[in-house]
């Protein structure tokens, strides 16, 4: 098993950036994009359904990083009522929005034909409804703003590869990956980049809960790695995606990814 590379310190590529970003309390892939993102010099607006992790990591933000950098608000993105708020708060509070991260989704596992609707139903609209609501939240503000700005999506390779028990998150992720390629080419007249994240595997403990560990493992070593990423390293990506080093790229889904071919 290879180690994971040491941690990267930050080079200002968001220097001043206002960004909002959801699902990103706890330590899974939208908590590690909101430090990625403070320490590239951006102000932050994290978003989460669950008000009590959502204050616990405003407050430790706020403290490494102070609280003029550094708002919250709980958002539910299956409400088009929350999901617009989230974005009017953003604009409110930093003056502009440049950067949208959409990263809220849900998964579980389950054969289809044992899947209720209402189980189908709310994996989709979680993770590609609400994705829909937030692109075209931020869109919106975006696209009648000097200089633009950038959304980044949270799809996964489940998009593209199939897996047992998976039919309602990988028909959404892979709904999630289309929206994105669709509404980049919309979006472009007005300058704004919309691409996506494809993570494999990334370790974080609400995975943990949801996911045996026998798939844990047998998914581990699918990667060519032997290990599973490290949130972080995803944010980073997704941070490249927000920065100006991606400035020619849009409506592309990244693979964040050491799957084997």
């Amino acid at each position: 098993m290879t180690p994971p590379p040491e941690y990267v310190t930050g080079h200002d590529l968001l220097k001043d950036k206002a960004v909002v970003i959801t699902a990103a309390a706890g330590a899974g892939i939208g908590g590690a994009t909101a430090r990625r993102c403070l320490e590239e010099g951006a102000k932050v607006l994290i978003s989460d359904a669950h008000e009590r992790r959502l204050g616990e990591s405003q407050a430790a933000l706020e403290k490494e990083f102070g609280a003029d950098r550094v708002a919250a608000l709980p958002c539910d993105v299956t409400s088009e009522e929350q999901v617009q708020a989230l974005y009017d708060l953003g604009v409110q509070r930093f003056g502009r929005l440049d950067v949208a991260v959409n990263n809220a989704g849900l998964g579980g596992t389950a054969d289809l034909v044992d899947m209720a609707d209402d189980a189908w139903n709310r994996v989709l609209d979680i993770t590609l409804n609400g994705t829909m609501r937030c692109t075209r939240a931020a869109l919106r503000i975006m696209r009648g703003q000097e200089g633009a700005g950038v959304i980044v999506n949270n799809a996964s390779v489940i998009g593209w590869r199939a897996q047992k028990g998976q039919s309602h998150y990988a028909a959404a992720k892979a709904g999630v990956m289309a929206l994105t390629r669709c509404a980049a080419l919309e979006a472009a007249e007005h300058g704004v980049r919309i691409n996506a994240v494809s993570p494999s595997l990334a370790m974080h403990p609400h995975l943990v809960k949801v996911t045996s560990e026998d798939l844990l493992d047998e998914l581990t070593r699918r990667e060519a790695f032997g290990r599973y990423a490290e949130p972080w390293e995803v944010a980073n990506v997704i941070v490249f995606l927000a920065s100006d080093y991606s400035s020619y790229m849009t409506g592309e889904v990244v693979s964040v990814s050491s799957q084997k071919a």
